[in-house]
């Protein structure tokens, strides 16, 4: 009985939650966009001219910003999966530390290093230009290339590409007729993840674009927050939605295909020279390393030398802001609490349902929580903003409602790094425990827990590092001085003229890189040898 109970309750709980706080306000997007006035602005979106071209500049960002960043984090690809050297796990967590960067410190980074190197006015300008977003998705997305080609790559056979090579192959021929075919689906899988991130840019587009830019996602939030057109707002969701899970099929559909044709060769590819190691930290550094220490030294500066001034001044109420940005930091910090522990409560469970459960439970899961990974997190904040503001569930006046939301998008992140783990650890442990008399709670808990809790530690890492910086979906809720997050204040002292403030939006932004750094760096210290994946 009391086993049933608690299969029951490992069902349950996620499918509540995930039912009420994603299905129900996606649906309800869905069912305001698809009717009555709703439905009258989604069929004249294509006869708009304006619409048309938001709707291509959002698109051919996109995929330049892909091929921008698989281009530049292919070297460092291959540098984490061929090249052992000192250090190697630190690169590996630097490396990570911008992917999960909030988007508005990444616009704080490059604005303050387009100021540096007279960008920002004059001849040359790149503030407000898509050579600025373009720039930062690159930065920003390097890390999902890394992580996911270079442990593809890792496992590669160099055999194959080895004979190439002394049947008179240059390298680079090499490379491209044998290695490349066969690193296929693991640049299919990056490149899609990385077009889908850039395809739902939020953060970057509003500080880097300005207002002459505009892709889907920010006018959602335009329509929704500034203009409270709700129906406008509401069709082009739905247009994003359709865009969405449009590329995740057909990201899917490619992987699967080129992974089968992976089983036909196996090959590796050769360790790296040490020109190469050295060409490549270099190329790194450049890329990710010189916005943060722009970012960092611009926020030491004050009137005509360098002070924490700055940093002082995080303390001090300001007109523009309901509460102190030390305060806002505050709320972000009980919110990323309360987030990773929804997270992991809900993402535990079902990791427990995906590995054990039925096989049909089991895939709607596995599935379903994954979901809101895909979907934007504007989309989410604009679907409880629509759906959850009425009886029986009148949640917008609720606090939590934030760490609800952020937890939403941090399950993914438990599930990725618990399922492998879990489906790994050898099912005689568990027939041993159970042949000695061990019920199969007690397995799980003296079996599966300890072997898990590693992976589990990850998980929450990642879910308290994307909950610190969430912007998008918070963004869309109630703003109460109670409830203002560090982004939200970063993003309204960046967005208004003036030396004082930009200074302490620097020294705001530089504090959340470094608690997002230090929570990666405690993530490559729990992780396996390798590493986590993204």
């Amino acid at each position: 009985m009391r086993g049933h109970l608690a299969r029951i309750f490992c069902v349950g709980l996620p499918a509540a939650f995930l039912g009420v706080f994603f299905v129900f306000p996606v649906v309800s997007i869905l069912r305001l966009g698809l009717s009555g006035g709703g439905l009258e602005h989604l069929t004249g979106l294509p006869a708009s001219d304006t619409f048309r071209g938001i709707a291509w500049f959002t698109l051919w960002q996109a995929a330049v910003s892909t091929v921008l960043t698989v281009v530049v984090a292919l070297p460092a690809a291959h540098l984490a999966s061929r090249r052992r050297f000192r250090g190697r796990r630190l690169v590996r967590a630097l490396t990570t530390v911008p992917f999960v960067l909030p988007t508005v410190v990444v616009g704080g980074a490059f604005l303050a290093l387009f100021d540096r190197l007279g960008l920002d006015s004059g001849p040359v300008t790149l503030t407000h230009t898509v050579w600025a977003v373009l720039v930062a998705h690159v930065f920003f997305n390097v890390a999902v290339v890394i992580r996911t080609v270079g442990s593809f790559w890792e496992g590669m056979d160099p055999g194959v590409e080895e004979q190439a090579r002394m049947l008179g192959a240059s390298p680079l021929r090499a490379f491209v007729m044998v290695t490349l075919p066969r690193l296929w689906p693991a640049i299919a899988s990056a490149a899609s993840i990385v077009f889908l991130f850039c395809l739902t840019s939020f953060g970057v587009i509003l500080l880097l674009g300005g207002p002459g830019i505009a892709t889907l996602e920010t006018e959602i939030w335009r329509h929704a927050v500034w203009r409270g057109d709700f129906r406008a707002a509401t069709a082009l969701a739905v247009v994003q939605l359709v865009a969405v899970i449009a590329v995740v099929v057909v990201g899917n559909r490619l992987q699967r295909r080129r992974a089968v044709d992976q089983r036909t060769v196996r090959c590796r590819q050769p360790a790296a020279g040490r020109l190469e190691l050295v060409a490549n930290l270099g190329l790194l550094s450049a890329v990710l390393g010189l916005p943060a220490v722009v970012l960092v030294e611009r926020s030491f500066r004050s009137g005509g030398g360098y002070s924490l001034a700055n940093y002082r001044a995080l303390a001090e109420r300001v007109d523009l802001l309901p509460v102190t940005a030390l305060g806002a930091l505050g709320n972000s910090l009980l919110f990323a609490v309360v987030a990773v522990a929804l997270a992991v409560t809900v993402g535990g469970l079902a990791s427990l349902v995906v590995v054990h459960g039925p096989r049909g439970i089991s895939r709607v899961f596995d599935l379903g929580l994954m979901l809101p990974l895909g979907v934007s997190a504007v989309t989410i904040g604009f679907g409880m903003l629509v759906a959850l503001g009425q009886p029986p569930l009148d949640l917008r006046s609720s606090r939590w409602l934030v760490p609800v939301a952020h937890a939403l998008i941090g399950i993914p992140f438990v599930m990725r790094t618990l399922v492998p783990t879990l489906r790994s650890i050898d099912s005689r442990l568990r027939e041993a425990a159970a042949v000695l008399g061990a019920p199969p709670g007690l397995v799980r808990r003296w079996v599966d827990l300890p072997i898990a809790g590693r992976a589990l530690t990850v998980g929450a890492g990642f879910a308290f590092a994307v909950s610190l910086g969430e912007f998008g979906a918070t963004s869309f809720l109630p703003r109460q001085p109670d409830r203002l997050t560090a982004p939200l204040a970063l993003f309204r002292l960046l967005a208004t003229p003036g030396q004082a403030l930009r200074g302490q939006a620097m020294a705001l932004a530089v504090t959340l890189m470094a608690l997002t750094a230090l929570s990666v760096l405690l993530i490559e210290g729990h992780s396996g040898p390798a590493g986590s994946d993204l």
